[in-house]
């Protein structure tokens, strides 16, 4: 059979982190940052896998009616694992597969950036084996059920790397509502340098006793989301300020670390500016983001924060959610 490519956007959460699993609504938007699955044929009588700058080491594995049989590195390839296990397939051809998320890599570090590689990939991974199948309608339901089996998370970065562009989620919901950027608001993402542990912080969410301030975060995600689908940069930008206070003290109160690794040296920083900075997704490390209705109040944020060891990362929201390529 001819080659095939499919790819996935990475993303930012802006709203909704924690809260989503609380039926909160989350916005969500992918990021220009892919990851890759090409598939080849091969003449070997297993299936291999190859992640390049994740693992040296080459993943064998056959399929039968119980699943996966691995011959070699399994624990290397999790990703892989769970992904085929929810997609139930058994392929008569052997392939190659290439996974390859060197684009979510932060190259003058080498750590890899906090914006949803692992829902990027299994969003490709899924998509790469239903098209084998013939079953590209059940991508989604692949992925979602593989991605919360490693992760246990809400699905709301799988969603957006199947959609792409900007969404609405909540968690039961079939599909996400499709959102636009408000005209006038403007954004910079930021990198704290510090690598955060999202499995981490949901177990000891999980732990700790529900306070008044969990509530109020879901109020909070929803009133950023009514907002969002007004359109109103100036409104937006209110209720993410007021979103925002709202996490600092879920954080307080939960013991989660959210704020570390300076996003609330940040925080505080943007409040006096007059623009309004959060940390993204689990918080705590990896990337934060700075809203306002000033394009240049973004710059002179930027000026400040890179002072504070944070760097501007060139990311753009990217519409295209799941994409599939066939080649010679």
């Amino acid at each position: 059979m001819p080659g095939l490519i499919t790819t996935a956007p990475g993303k930012i959460v802006l709203s909704g982190e924690y809260a989503v699993l609380d039926g909160a609504p989350a916005v969500c938007m992918a990021v220009n940052r892919r990851a890759r699955v090409t598939v080849t044929d091969t003449e070997t009588d297993w299936h291999s896998v190859l992640a390049p700058g994740y693992s040296a080491r080459e993943g064998r594995f056959v399929t039968g009616e119980n699943g996966l049989e691995w011959l070699a590195n399994r624990e290397a390839y999790a990703l892989v694992d769970y992904v085929w296990q929810a997609a139930g397939v058994v392929l008569n051809q052997h392939y190659r597969f290439l996974l390859d998320t060197n684009a979510f890599v932060d190259l003058p570090s080498g750590r890899k950036l906090g914006i949803g590689s692992s829902a990027a990939l299994a969003s490709a991974f899924a998509r790469a084996l239903c098209e084998l199948t013939g079953r590209a309608h059940h991508a989604a339901d692949i992925a979602q059920s593989a991605h919360r089996r490693m992760q246990q998370g809400s699905g709301v970065d799988v969603a957006c790397s199947l959609q792409g562009g900007i969404i609405e989620y909540c968690m039961g919901k079939p599909r996400p509502a499709q959102l636009e950027w408000p005209d006038g608001l403007f954004f910079a993402v930021l990198w704290s340098g510090v690598a955060a542990d999202t499995r981490e912080k949901l177990g000891r969410l999980a732990a700790s006793k529900p306070k008044t301030s969990r509530t109020e975060l879901a109020k909070a995600a929803a009133c950023v989301a009514g907002t969002w689908r007004d359109g109103s940069a100036a409104a937006v930008l209110t209720e993410i300020r007021a979103y925002t206070n709202a996490l600092r003290q879920f954080d307080v109160d939960h013991e989660l670390g959210i704020f570390d690794a300076g996003h609330l040296n940040l925080t505080d920083a943007a409040a006096a500016d007059g623009v309004v900075y959060k940390p993204c997704g689990a918080g705590g490390g990896d990337i934060g983001i700075v809203f306002a209705t000033d394009e240049t109040a973004i710059q002179t944020f930027i000026g400040k924060a890179s002072t504070a060891a944070f760097r501007p990362l060139d990311l753009a929201i990217e519409p295209r959610g799941v994409q599939v390529k066939r080649t010679c």
